[in-house]
């Protein structure tokens, strides 16, 4: 897409900037301007599947070369907010590769004061079975919502004691499960807590050590993450 826009927006108005904007999990064009030619990432983030290009084709590179002034990379958390806000503000469906533009408008604000800017959004093809993937992102991105294990004592009122001890007044548990273990005095926990106000998050955390030291951030090990979320 970039390539035609690109060829004929320089052709008609030299003067107008192209920015290209790529997905933070699937910059394969900003890899192929570093190295000087196109090249396979090591991994892709395919969250965002209308642009998860593991490497860029030799025409389309040459072409941006030519054409296009910037790139910019866009968190896919990012991506996930802003469909969350075109649908709510707008009423437009987006699906990620859709919404990559509009994104980039957040990250690419300081140069934009004063200029006339148009986004392309192009893609409306977003599974409303997504949307609760597309949330979780967005508040992860938000800093909102997080996910421990943490261990608990086996007995009645812990739960409680966790609730009034570690969280925030404004928090809530999104998330909650243990299997409770025969003869033994402790058990993992997973909790997933959503923050009223993610600037509380040092606080929870402070207590959180205070409650089990040895307490786990999923945020901080995507492999477990992935698996037990």
């Amino acid at each position: 897409m970039i390539s035609g826009i690109s060829t004929h927006a320089k052709a008609v108005s030299p003067q107008t900037t192209i920015v290209g904007v790529e997905p933070s999990g699937a910059a394969s064009m900003a890899k192929a301007f570093a190295v000087g030619h196109p090249q396979a990432l090591e991994t892709v983030d395919k969250f965002v599947d209308g642009a998860a290009v593991q490497k860029v084709g030799e025409l389309t590179y040459a072409t941006c070369q030519e054409n296009v002034d910037r790139l910019i990379e866009v968190p896919e958390g990012l991506v996930s907010t802003t469909i969350l806000d075109v649908y709510t503000k707008l009423a437009l469906v987006a699906e990620p590769a859709g919404a990559l533009s509009i994104a980039a408008l957040e990250v690419y604000k300081d140069h934009l004061a004063g200029k006339n800017v148009v986004c392309v959004v192009s893609g409306g093809n977003n599974d409303i079975n997504r949307m609760q993937e597309i949330e979780e992102r967005s508040l992860i991105y938000q800093g909102l919502q997080h996910y421990f294990v943490v261990n608990f004592a086996q007995r009645a009122g812990a739960l409680r004691e966790f609730v009034n001890v570690v969280l925030n007044p404004d928090d809530d548990i999104t998330k909650f499960e243990y299997t409770k273990k025969v003869n033994s005095a402790e058990g993992p926990v997973l909790i997933g807590v959503r923050l009223g106000d993610a600037k509380n998050l040092d606080r929870l955390l402070e207590r959180l050590a205070e409650f089990d030291p040895n307490y786990i951030n999923l945020q901080e090990n995507q492999r477990l993450y992935r698996m037990l979320v």
